[in-house]
């Protein structure tokens, strides 16, 4: 089975069919094996009738007890070596299962990974989900093929050229079969098809919708438009119900035929054989072989329509899995050598201009502008900002992210030991951890978790407060210790005591880094060497804090707002997080700010 470390290789993106038949050629040793194991499997027991042929007519003769005792034991022994050769063929086929479920998880998780920020814009939540809960499965189990799917058709041959020595109208009666039930379930291949296409896609849209419904449901609260998106969602499930119908239709002929023909097959052909047999063209022990030829090749006639089944269902998840392959990463042509150290950023298309080694703020009636601004300097789409010189689009955007780190408020938390969400890349020593844990004001965080640091906490930090989680956030960026840091509205859900607190704290913690936050927090701005103030994505004005209030009044209208609002936030602190342990600010304070979601950056 595939190494969990190891490279899963180069995924066969051309199409469904493709795909599937690369997940084939990755473990050729083992897909030989289970046809080998599951083809000798069906022809032992093709073998069976004809031991009962000969155990009935050498057997069944008086006198000869001991013929019929050992054609009886060699019918045992047969059945014996068939069932050991039946748990190999399963344990086979269960491991190509598991590698192409494995396989293909690292390779969808890996593109994933490589697509990076530019992943949120090229394909929904939903679909990804989509496609590791269910897809990942239905593809692997079309694998089954190599199996029994191979050793359906080598029993049919076999079978059918034993009967053409015992009957050629029975053996053309065989022959036949396959390709009337061909004609019968093969009309109903495309319709499955489409059927389990468009389920897949409708399941993918709304399973992003339920990822924006949970995520938003504080939103929708407090908006009053809770109701509205209720109805919405109840619409498209219902609609989704319809459609897993309209598949469950099709794939209930499809199974229903899969049972049905074999049987009706098996009627023909005994009925033939038995007319044959009154007619004294066949002994009662070839009538005897005949039925257990025929009941034998009921198994694979069933086979060759659930293989239909499989496929048809896998090539649809597959080709799911290579839409997502096909997302190219966004190209990266930058060639030329970062500054040696530490430079300035500038933002043409702002005017930004953000010096090394001191804490700039900007601060955005409109926080959208201040994160656009934030996504250039970052290098999340095109930009054109300069870099000591050098455009940053013409540096290698792995020495990019290497040395600039853009934190969004609302950036991913992996389920797992708090230790490790908040250094994923690296294990750190318990200083640098204590440092970052008291910069971002998180002492309480760790302290009120029943093992501290070691304590399991849940995916995306739902068993937190909003101002937990941003505090786990800011501990996650200081310790990866980046030498731009781009912190986009780093304390929106904090109350006001603990945002002055944080406010202090990250400029000592960054002193003499460059650290570029986003706020309209008068606490966090009074902080900052240099507050840049926005105006439709554009500078204003810059200078510290105390200037800009005493010669900017629109400036000071800003932050005179922003102050109110700390003032209710302070009012209201006692009930707010109560009601809502993942909303608001962190002691119940007041909205957080309207940024984007955020992706782990």
């Amino acid at each position: 089975m595939i190494d969990a470390y190891a490279d899963p290789g180069t995924a066969d993106v051309r199409g469904g069919w493709w795909y599937l038949w690369w997940l084939v050629r990755c473990q050729p040793g083992r897909s030989v094996a289970g046809a080998v194991l599951g083809s000798a499997w069906m022809v032992l027991m093709a073998v069976q009738p004809y031991l009962m042929q000969r155990a009935v007519d050498d057997g069944l003769v008086p006198g000869r007890t001991g013929v019929l005792a050992g054609w009886t034991a060699v019918m045992f022994v047969t059945g014996s070596v068939n069932a050991w050769l039946s748990t190999l063929r399963h344990r086979t086929l269960t491991r190509i299962r598991m590698d192409a479920n494995f396989r293909t998880v690292k390779v969808v998780v890996g593109h994933v990974v490589r697509l990076g920020a530019a992943l949120p814009r090229r394909a929904g939540a939903g679909e990804v989900v989509t496609i590791g809960v269910g897809d990942v499965q239905t593809l692997a189990q079309a694998l089954t093929v190599v199996g029994p799917g191979v050793g359906a058709v080598v029993v049919y041959a076999l079978v059918a050229g034993v009967l053409l020595s015992v009957s050629v109208p029975i053996a053309v009666v065989v022959l036949l079969g396959a390709p009337v039930i061909a004609l019968l379930v093969g009309p109903l291949t495309p319709r499955l098809q489409r059927a389990e296409s468009a389920y897949r896609e409708s399941q993918g849209v709304l399973a992003a919708r339920i990822g924006d419904l949970a995520g938003g449901l504080r939103v929708l609260n407090g908006l009053g438009g809770k109701g509205l998106f209720a109805d919405a969602f109840r619409d498209d499930s219902r609609r989704l119900r319809d459609q897993g119908y309209r598949v469950g239709a099709v794939a209930g002929w499809v199974q229903a035929l899969g049972i049905g023909l074999p049987t009706v097959f098996l009627a023909v052909v005994t009925w033939t054989a038995a007319r044959l047999t009154a007619q004294g063209q066949l002994t009662v022990g070839e009538l005897v072989s005949v039925y257990g030829y025929v009941a034998v090749l009921v198994g694979p006639v069933g086979f060759f329509v659930q293989m239909m089944y499989d496929l048809n269902r896998g090539v649809v998840a597959a080709r799911r899995v290579v839409g997502l392959l096909r997302l190219a990463p966004e190209p990266d042509t930058g060639t030329l050598p970062a500054p040696a150290g530490p430079a300035e950023l500038r933002d043409p298309a702002s005017g930004v201009r953000v010096v090394p080694g001191r804490l700039t703020a900007l601060a955005a009636a409109r926080p959208a502008e201040a994160a656009a601004v934030v996504d250039r300097l970052g290098r999340y789409g095109p930009t054109d900002v300069i870099w000591d010189g050098v455009r940053l689009d013409a540096v290698p955007l792995t020495e990019v992210r290497r040395r600039v780190l853009v934190a969004e408020n609302e950036a991913d938390l992996f389920a797992g030991p708090l230790r490790e969400v908040v250094a994923p890349a690296r294990p750190v020593d318990g200083a640098s951890l204590r440092r970052a844990v008291h910069a971002a004001a998180a002492e309480d965080v760790v302290r009120g978790l029943p093992d501290g640091l070691d304590s399991v906490v849940s995916g995306q930090g739902r068993s937190l407060s909003g101002g937990q989680r941003q505090r786990l956030r800011l501990v996650r960026a200081l310790l990866a210790d980046p030498e731009v840091l781009l912190a986009v509205e780093p304390v929106s859900a904090l109350d006001a005591h603990t945002e002055a607190t944080v406010a202090a704290r990250l400029r000592a913690a960054r002193e003499g880094r460059t650290t570029v936050v986003t706020t309209t927090s008068p606490l966090v701005l009074d902080h900052a060497d240099t507050v840049v103030f926005l105006v439709d994505g554009k500078v204003a004005a810059t200078g510290p804090h105390r200037r800009l209030l005493a010669s900017e009044p629109a400036y000071r209208a800003l932050v005179a707002r922003d102050t109110r609002d700390t003032g209710n936030a302070e009012d209201t602190a006692d009930t707010g997080d109560a009601g809502d342990p993942g909303g608001g600010r962190d002691a119940g304070g007041g909205p957080v700010s309207g940024v984007r979601e955020g992706v782990t950056r």
